[in-house]
This record gives C-alpha cells, sequence and structure tokens, in this order.
C-alpha cells in the first residue's frame, strides 16, 4: 500500500484576493439586477397618470367666459390654448393670449404646474390662467 500524500501550499494573501473578487463580482452581479430590472409601479403609475381626451375650465374675465383647454393622453400633457378665445376679447385683453402661451410652453416642457414663473406684467391674468389649467388637470387625472 502506497499512498502518494500531496501537500497543496495555500499563500493567505491569495485565498484573501480571491474572497475579496468573489465578493466584488457578486455585488456588481445584484447591482446590475437592481439597476436594470423593470420597475412595475413606475410603469403602471406612468402610463396612467392621465385619463387620455380634452379638458376644459371656465374662465371668466369682466363677464366674458373663456375656456381653457387642456389636452391629455394616458402620461402627458400635450397641448393648452384658450378654446374661444374671440378678436374683441384679444383686443380688450392683449396680454392674455401670451400669458397662456408663456405659462403653456413651461408646463409643456416640465409636465407640471409646480414653479412656473409668469411675467410681471400680468401676475393676476396668469394666476387665473394657471388655477383654470390646474382645475382641468384635476378632472383629466386617474384616479
Amino acid at each position: 500500500m502506497s499512498s502518494k500524500t500531496k501537500i497543496i501550499v495555500l499563500h493567505m494573501k491569495e485565498i484573501i484576493y480571491t474572497l475579496v473578487f468573489a465578493a466584488l463580482a457578486i455585488l456588481l452581479i445584484l447591482l446590475l439586477i437592481v439597476m436594470f430590472r423593470p420597475d412595475p409601479k413606475k410603469t403602471a403609475a406612468e402610463t396612467s397618470k392621465y385619463i387620455p381626451g380634452v379638458y376644459t375650465c371656465a374662465l371668466t374675465v369682466n363677464n366674458t367666459d373663456l375656456e381653457v383647454e387642456v389636452t391629455v393622453d394616458e402620461s402627458r400633457i400635450n397641448s393648452i390654448r384658450f378654446a374661444n378665445l374671440s378678436e374683441s376679447v384679444a383686443a380688450m385683453y392683449p396680454l392674455m393670449q401670451p400669458a397662456i402661451e408663456e405659462i403653456a410652453g413651461q408646463i409643456l416642457e416640465r409636465q407640471s404646474l409646480d414653479d412656473i414663473r409668469y411675467s410681471s406684467d400680468s401676475p393676476h391674468t396668469s394666476q387665473l390662467i394657471l388655477d383654470a389649467i390646474g382645475s382641468a388637470l384635476k378632472k383629466a387625472r386617474a384616479s
């Protein structure tokens, strides 16, 4: 009976390096899985932010009724405009159209009513328009 015993010599430094690299590889794999996994809550919330359609809100300025029209799809605000701005109203209130264009541009860019800046020329008109847009978006929100 002859048995050849083999003795393997491992350096402690090599074992530690191997364990550290294995731990880093596992950590990297877990990080990639967490980062690139689709989030079901986020995708469901994005797709059902609004009920698609055209929503209006009445705005009364000096016995003149205007309608602010907001068009949305499932996840975005697509357009904001006056539905029935006649030439006589535009002539009586020349800052009305530029105010809604300025506000609409900011809202369409940010997709939010937060931190909207409006001109110092017509702060009250801009605030009325912003409130009307907010009311129309409340109607559009998915519950």
